[in-house]
């Protein structure tokens, strides 16, 4: 909810955009970030302002070719994007900063309990209709949005899929994708969607299915899966999520890892 306590917290007056990172926060972002190669052409422009354009296309929702002329120009940080979803970076971003703040919060690094829901999101006009899909439950035409986050919202592993996939098959990547980036994970809460063998025995990962109690009608916050639905709340600030107006499934992923991530930047540097 957008209070004045949390519109204070996001207020950058001293910086040219609301979006742009802080001295702290870039301290926090840039080891992990590519460094300059001692080899080959020195970047012409400076990473951080290039990254701030990424951060001013994901919070405001503009195109690439609407980049204000303070930033790079916009086919550099469109470029720098597609180099930093293809190689990994915003996942192994993502990853380091929820076990540092899990270890500022006084946790384990590695979580033992997690939530798992997924997310459709409207289609936005563009890309190969192969690559979306018409989910009937939320009648929606486009891509579905998979989450995996520990108990307090950090998200742990994402994936994009058409909007058709059941959510079921969803979890499934996910809760095998998690074995080898989060190994101490042992228990998953989740909805009825996930009920069945089919989720349950795809890994070692005991799957709790969170029952509405009996009953209940309307809308009613469910005891631990309201985590992960408070975190795409969050998530869903940045306003390029508002819709899929992706081309590409690794792009749709990108933008939705990097909105998780900057949670935990903003975070972390107010700690320090």
């Amino acid at each position: 909810m957008w209070t004045p306590a949390a519109r204070a917290e996001l207020a950058r007056e001293s910086l040219p955009y609301a979006t742009s990172l802080s001295d702290a926060e870039w301290a926090v972002l840039v080891p992990l970030l590519p460094a300059p190669s001692s080899t080959g052409r020195p970047w012409r422009r400076p990473l951080r302002a290039t990254f701030d354009g990424i951060l001013y296309v994901l919070r405001t929702g503009c195109a690439w070719r609407h980049l204000p002329l303070d930033f790079p120009p916009w086919s550099t940080v469109h470029r720098w994007f597609l180099r930093l979803s293809q190689s990994g970076v915003f996942e192994r971003l993502t990853h380091a900063l929820t076990m540092a703040d899990r270890e500022r919060a006084g946790r384990e690094a590695c979580p033992t309990g997690c939530v798992v829901d997924a997310q459709a999101a409207r289609s936005g006009g563009v890309g190969v209709a192969g690559e979306r899909g018409y989910d009937p439950a939320r009648r929606v035409v486009g891509r579905k949005r998979h989450a995996l986050t520990d108990t307090d919202g950090r998200l742990l592993v994402a994936g994009v899929s058409p909007a058709d996939l059941h959510d079921s098959h969803g979890a499934i990547a996910l809760l095998r994708a998690s074995r080898g980036l989060f190994p101490f994970l042992a228990h998953c809460f989740a909805d009825r969607a996930y009920r069945g063998e089919r989720v349950g025995a795809a890994t070692a990962i005991t799957v709790e299915v969170v029952e509405p109690k009996q009953g209940e009608t309307g809308f009613a916050v469910q005891p631990r899966r309201w985590v992960i639905e408070r975190s795409f709340g969050w998530i869903a600030r940045c306003r390029r999520l508002a819709r899929d107006h992706e081309a590409t499934p690794s792009s749709a992923l990108a933008f939705f890892v990097l909105a998780a991530a900057m949670i935990l930047v903003r975070r972390i540097a107010r700690a320090l």
